[in-house]
């Protein structure tokens, strides 16, 4: 397989696209600060090309993330929505309801249930369980969960995950995800559901918030960039739309900019990108 091609600005694929669907957590931040110049390439790629949705796998819904970006510093004129994986998950949510949960995740997730007429009881009486992360991402382990998630499997009770990411880049740490639990309970014989990338419900919502900035911009005119393989690139993959592998800049492969290691890397996760980047620029 030719590897992808090497670039240094986003500009130099941007004539071919009309919208742009761009991660959040290790291509525009790393969770405490903005990585410096992708704000002016999204704002650059909206006054010169189309419509920029921010794509992301947070546990939460869309409505509260512009304010953590402001938060963060990245002006409002740098998108024009944000569609995440908490959107989709509310949906998966409603869909099992008025059936009882089991929650498994921190409090700071509490928003996702807003509005959602949710009971949650203890995983004996529960029919589902909802995973959004680690009680404490900060300290925790995914094994620290292995023998408790034995005992739901053993009820069989479906998983709905609410962020497939297994591990982002907080602040220069790793930090592990809900999508960590999710792979240990899968490998134990439990069912997930997934609404974040690389799964199909999130890009639906995506592509409908395209269509309402700029009506005809179809997935051949849509550029993603993404620092996860098996979220951001898998995810395009499926929907055949064309990827952009950001390799530095403090996401998940930070560092990995020889070209050799690069392709390895692609061809092992089984995806490809149109070309790698080691940070979103103009």
């Amino acid at each position: 397989m030719t590897g992808p091609k090497i670039i240094t600005s986003i500009r130099e694929l941007a004539a071919s696209y009309d919208a742009l669907l761009c991660d959040a957590w290790g291509v525009i931040h790393n969770g405490v600060d903005l990585f410096p110049g992708a704000d002016k390439a999204m704002i650059r790629f909206r006054e010169t090309r189309g419509p920029v949705i921010i794509l992301t796998n947070a546990p939460r819904p869309s409505s509260i993330i512009p304010a953590q970006l402001d938060r963060l510093g990245l002006p409002r004129d740098a998108y024009d929505a944000v569609v995440t994986s908490g959107d989709a998950t509310r949906a998966a949510i409603a869909a099992r309801l008025p059936s009882p949960a089991f929650r498994l995740g921190p409090p700071k997730d509490d928003a996702l249930y807003e509005g959602l007429s949710i009971d949650f009881v203890p995983v004996e009486e529960a029919g589902f369980i909802v995973c959004t992360g680690l009680v404490d991402d900060q300290r925790d382990h995914p094994e620290d969960y292995r023998g408790m998630l034995e005992r739901v499997a053993e009820r069989r009770l479906p998983m709905i995950c609410a962020n497939p990411d297994i591990i982002v880049n907080w602040g220069g740490r790793k930090i592990w995800c809900a999508g960590a639990l999710a792979e240990i309970y899968e490998a134990l014989g439990g069912e997930v559901i997934y609404g974040g990338k690389p799964h199909a419900p999130i890009y639906d919502e995506a592509l409908k918030a395209i269509s309402k900035f700029r009506a005809g911009v179809s997935k051949e005119q849509t550029l993603a960039v993404g620092d996860g393989l098996k979220t951001d690139i898998m995810g395009a993959n499926r929907q055949g739309i064309d990827a952009v592998l950001i390799t530095g800049a403090g996401g998940i492969h930070d560092g990995a900019g020889d070209a050799a290691a690069i392709s390895l890397a692609l061809d092992q996760a089984g995806v490809h990108a149109v070309a790698c980047a080691e940070a979103l620029k103009w």
